[in-house]
């Protein structure tokens, strides 16, 4: 079946002639065609994302345009769909405006109005977009924290919020209809300009007026406080630099990673969670003297965070920077008596348990959501209409969080802010970020938060994920290094093993909890070919919590026969 579709694509007239060079040369290897033409890109946690290249397995204009025509139909069945329109954004990567012109173009074959930013912009600001400019949906091309040969394709609704499965599965009917993605007639760029209005400075102007809001405490001198920031050669360079110059913060770029790269020539990896893409933002750090490091990924809606502490530069996890930005804000608005009674923190399975105990301590309820942004913007917009809970805080162990609800999806621009402005206030009061997360450790317990993620790509690494997971429910753990199992979860079946029931959407995640008040977690990614660990860990001090992180490592990999 694989080969037929090789064969298929091999004798077509192909519009982008870089691909029939690309099938040619792979010509007699049956494990790549096989990785290339075996299934088609699906639908994940963040949408459409893969490789780019030949293939129906991979990111180009044709697999492009099969999920455009299955959105394009979904909109173009919303009320007033047609003339609302859908806001489009695209970041540094290879392809990214090509795609982002193609989905304009099949959009209007359908008679659907888009907003096309005239530069690359990142996902928060299209979040944004989408509710600015009153929008049925938006589309973000980005492959986010992915390496350089990936892109990617994700859809909104017209909250700003990425479709949550319910109305992604109408998307998906519509694009499984689709027989031939070969075969989708593009029309001509006369015939959609006249569907396509180009937007810029306008939405950029709302959208830093808008998280410029956010400081609880604007008054704060910022003379003796400086930041080093780097876009990771993505979208989020001028937002960022934009909004922390006009608030009076003393930032320092990174330079060498400013400008807009596909390839991320002068960073180690664009992803904020690997610890070599840090190195050259540290190093000026040193150089400077700077209180605090912060990097965004390539489409601007993760950040991570590095504090100067006792004179070391101290990476921060995303559990750990997202508890201190709790403690900080709770704080604050308690103080203020800007705290509401109806207060909610929204937080994913696999985040630590440490956010929680901060929220639960101010009297903010906690609901958790499955992995994937959309979940938490979903939650948002139930509140939204009901008021029973006033939104918060939110955010996600990898490195993402919105602090205000004006976007609902990731936001590294706010994150930014909220680092700076919590930076600033307690170097003030004699300490730094890290200081004030030894006080939620001494006052909460000392957590220690760590991830595997096994890599497996093509045909067989699916398999292999698959088996992993199969391992994991045939033969339950009723212990994992040494250490009892008193319940576990499996959320492809909502249950848990204490009889009760998950009230959640099932996926397909496992997490056991630990008789010493650790966790951990199993899921494939929605977004890459890797099955992912999570371990939250709880130790009496920091080296007890590593120390016996190792042991669990080291025992989870043997269940599973890594």
């Amino acid at each position: 079946m694989y080969l037929d579709e090789y064969k298929r694509w091999l004798a077509a007239d192909l519009e982008d002639s870089d691909l029939h060079p690309e099938l040619a040369g792979i010509e007699g290897n049956d494990d790549e065609i096989k990785d290339r033409f075996a299934v088609a890109l699906k639908f994940g946690t963040a949408g459409l994302r893969g490789v780019l290249g030949a293939g129906t397995n991979r990111m180009n204009i044709y697999t492009v345009r099969k999920a455009n025509m299955g959105f394009a139909k979904y909109v173009a069945n919303l009320p007033e769909g047609k003339e609302r329109g859908v806001a489009i954004s695209y970041d540094n990567r290879h392809m990214s405006y090509r795609f982002a012109i193609e989905s304009a173009k099949i959009l209007a074959k359908f008679g659907i109005k888009s907003y096309i930013m005239e530069s690359l912009r990142p996902t928060p600001e299209l979040s944004f977009a989408v509710r600015y400019l009153k929008c049925a949906g938006g589309i973000m091309i980005t492959a986010s924290h992915n390496p350089k040969e990936y892109n990617g394709y994700k859809v909104y609704d017209d909250t700003g919020c990425q479709l949550i499965p319910e109305w992604g599965d109408i998307v998906v009917d519509y694009v499984n209809e689709i027989d031939d993605e070969l075969e989708i007639e593009q029309i001509s760029d006369e015939e959609a300009y006249p569907f396509i209005t180009w937007v810029g400075e306008e939405v950029d102007e709302a959208y830093y007026k808008a998280v410029m809001g956010i400081e609880i405490n604007p008054g704060l001198d910022k003379s003796d406080f400086k930041i080093v920031y780097s876009p990771q050669h993505g979208a989020d360079n001028i937002p960022v630099r934009t909004c922390l110059k006009r608030l009076g913060y003393d930032i320092v770029p990174v330079l060498a990673q400013c400008a807009p790269d596909p390839d991320y020539t002068n960073t180690k990896s664009p992803n904020p969670e690997v610890d070599a893409s840090y190195e050259l933002a540290i190093k000026l750090a040193k150089e400077v003297d700077a209180d605090v490091v912060a990097i965004t990924d390539p489409d601007g809606d993760r950040l991570g965070v590095v504090a100067k502490h006792n004179g070391e530069y101290v990476l921060m996890s995303g559990n750990q920077s997202a508890a201190v930005y709790l403690e900080y804000i709770l704080s604050q608005r308690k103080e203020k008596g800007t705290l509401p009674d109806n207060a909610v923190m929204y937080n994913t399975i696999v985040t630590s348990d440490l956010g929680e105990l901060v929220a639960r301590n101010y009297g903010v309820d906690v609901e958790k959501t499955l992995t994937g942004f959309k979940f938490i913007g979903d939650k948002i917009r139930k509140y939204e209409k009901t008021h029973e809970k006033q939104f918060i805080f939110g955010y996600e162990e990898s490195y993402g969080c919105v602090v205000e609800d004006f976007v609902r999806d990731k936001d590294a621009v706010q994150a930014v802010l909220l680092a700076a402005e919590c930076g600033n206030y307690y170097k003030k009061q004699g300490k730094d970020l890290i200081d004030v997360l030894n006080e939620l450790y001494a006052k909460y317990g000392t957590f220690k938060e760590s991830q595997i993620a096994l890599a497996k790509a093509g045909a067989a690494g699916a398999a292999r994920i698959k088996e992993m997971m199969d391992t994991l429910r045939k033969d339950k753990p009723t212990e994992i290094g040494g250490v009892k199992v008193v319940l576990s979860e499996d959320y492809a079946t909502s249950e848990r093993s204490d009889g009760t029931t998950i009230d959640l959407p099932k996926s397909n995640v496992l997490k056991y909890y630990l008789e010493d008040g650790s966790w951990i977690a199993a899921r494939p990614s929605g977004t890459e070919p890797k099955c992912k660990f999570y371990f939250s860990i709880k130790g009496t001090d920091a080296k007890d919590a590593a120390d016996k992180t190792e042991v669990f490592h080291k025992a989870m990999m043997e269940l599973i026969g890594e």
